[in-house]
């Protein structure tokens, strides 16, 4: 059976184009695109039958394209530029549930892909949908925090596309800083904030010779939906009860909303988990319109904040995330800096290493939970958006007592010891009582 796919208006204005065509914005309304697929055709086969071949394809090396149909089914194969992104392990925690007084958490490490973050799932497919169209295509270019640029450095690599990057000036980590230099990317830094990057990067976007790789390219987000279908397919296709997501520019909030909806769409679940935004306050403009039933939305100006990616004051995804929550009955929280220090620290003890964007997530969900919006009953995955080495200084000053927000109880230091067995047992003894 053949599948479609194509742009549209996410407002419903049924403003089609095709997805080699280079347009990211709707002509009538001005609104973001999203790609939309032909349900009528997906849902010829059975939900049974699409969990049947799903399954049959576990272990492939992409967990994006082992789902080409309701990712991108008209791309070719010998385009696909893949560097194994997806298939990341959704770990459950008994210990933590415990801890927390809940029935379930799982957190979905999207940090085990390739450049350490989720966002090689739209990569894959942004720089799959490019290398169809190369000959159109003189680079691709993106505004970043830091994850985006090492993607897109990646596969713009692999692929032998030239990469341009623009990064804010002295806001990113030196382990997300290198990865585009690594990867022979132009990399730009800007003495301006995330907000101030991507303003730049649709002026330079305007030379259609120049791709746009950032969320408001519907491409990009694409693949990212594919972290909905991992979940139920995970948990042996069962939905959980919240979902819950890190969100900055918005990107991810809307993707997995949407991965869900079409599982629904298509008859795999018959019904949808509440999505749970998490923002640190410090960047906190969905959650401002969350409070006011999303009837206003104002920019902020984002401040310092230890959750770096997340650091974005007028998240371009802002009108699709609204539509993923109002669809899934979802909420908006937020986290300080001292409740997104500790949800780390704490949350690391049980053998996790998280980073500190998975901390605003962790926070959350100890606050919804305390308020008893999570109840105990609830199954809840936490998203991970990327490996807590990427920042490892933020991990390190916490443990030293670096941070003022840290509670000093949940830092563990070195201890220093002559090489005396004596002095080594005495260390021992002192942290576990013979």
């Amino acid at each position: 059976m053949t599948f479609h796919a194509w742009f549209e208006c996410f407002r419903g204005c049924n403003v089609r184009h095709r997805l080699d065509q280079i347009v990211y914005r709707c002509e009538l309304c001005g609104g973001l695109l999203e790609v939309r697929h032909d349900v009528k055709a997906l849902r010829q086969i059975p939900p049974a039958e699409w969990k049947r071949l799903f399954d049959s394809r576990l272990g492939r090396a992409s967990g994006v394209w082992s789902k080409k149909e309701v990712v991108l089914p008209e791309v070719e194969e010998k385009n696909i530029v893949s560097l194994g992104e997806g298939n990341s392990p959704l770990i459950k925690s008994e210990r933590l549930a415990k801890h927390l007084g809940i029935d379930q958490i799982h957190i979905k490490q999207c940090g085990t892909s390739h450049t350490g973050s989720f966002k090689d799932l739209g990569m894959t497919v942004l720089v799959s949908s490019v290398n169809q169209i190369r000959s159109r295509i003189r680079a691709v270019a993106c505004a970043s925090t830091g994850d985006t640029s090492a993607a897109l450095s990646a596969y713009c690599a692999a692929a032998g596309i030239p990469a341009i990057v623009f990064l804010p000036k002295d806001k990113v980590s030196i382990a997300q800083l290198i990865q585009p230099v690594a990867n022979n990317a132009i990399t730009i830094s800007i003495d301006t904030d995330f907000d101030g990057c991507m303003r730049i990067v649709q002026e330079i976007t305007k030379d259609s010779s120049i791709y746009l790789a950032n969320s408001m390219n519907s491409l990009r987000v694409e693949g990212q939906k594919t972290i909905s279908f991992e979940i139920v397919q995970q948990l042996d296709w069962q939905v959980p009860d919240f979902v819950i997501v890190p969100g900055g520019n918005l990107g991810n909030v809307s993707a997995i909303g949407n991965g869900f909806l079409l599982m629904r769409e298509m008859g795999i679940i018959d019904r949808l988990p509440r999505i749970v935004c998490a923002q640190t306050d410090r960047a906190n403009p969905f959650y401002r319109s969350f409070r006011e039933d999303f009837v206003t939305f104002e920019p902020v100006t984002a401040a310092n904040t230890y959750a770096t990616a997340i650091r974005i004051g007028n998240p371009v995804s802002f009108g699709k995330a609204v539509k993923a929550l109002r669809a899934t009955n979802g909420i908006v929280e937020q986290a300080t800096e001292a409740e997104l220090v500790a949800a780390c620290a704490e949350v690391d003890r049980f053998g996790f290493f998280t980073d500190p964007q998975t901390g605003v997530a962790l926070a959350a969900t100890i606050k919804l939970v305390k308020a008893n919006v999570i109840s105990p009953s609830s199954r809840v995955i936490v998203i991970s958006t990327a490996h807590g080495l990427k920042f490892a200084e933020f991990k390190t000053k916490l443990h030293q007592g670096q941070l003022p927000e840290a509670d000093p109880t949940l830092q563990n230091n070195l201890i220093q010891v002559p090489p005396d067995v004596a002095a080594v047992r005495a260390a021992i003894n002192g942290r576990i009582p013979a």
